[in-house]
């Protein structure tokens, strides 16, 4: 089962400063709206996400339907078709949105499931 294109998407305190921090590593701006305290930064096929006020805590994001450059996979599982394959595999589902949803590892780590095609 493919779960899409996969990121970190990091709880951060002031947008900027991470921006700044994240290209010093080498990352470079992807996609996002830095005035809306967003930012997807990728360095080669790595892609962190910057959201400041957005998320409780940082979490694992896949994105099914997309590959690492936001292309859409010619197939792929939908987000519907892995929320009930989790949930017959006895996983809780926390709706999130229009088409994504998180379910939660053992250690309390929030996974994204978020769909944009």
């Amino acid at each position: 089962m493919l779960l899409g294109a996969f990121s970190v998407s990091l709880n951060v305190k002031d947008i900027h400063a991470s921006k700044l921090f994240y290209e010093k590593l080498g990352f470079k701006e992807f996609v996002g709206e830095i005035e809306q305290h967003w930012l997807i930064m990728k360095n080669g096929e790595h892609l962190i996400g910057l959201f400041q006020g957005m998320f409780d805590k940082t979490m694992l994001t896949f994105n099914p339907g997309w590959d690492q450059n936001a292309k859409t996979l010619a197939e792929f599982a939908t987000f519907e078709q892995l929320a009930l394959h989790f949930q017959q595999q006895g996983l809780a589902i926390q709706k999130a949105g229009e088409a994504s949803f998180i379910i939660t590892d053992p250690d309390g780590n929030p996974i994204l499931i978020d769909q944009h095609v």
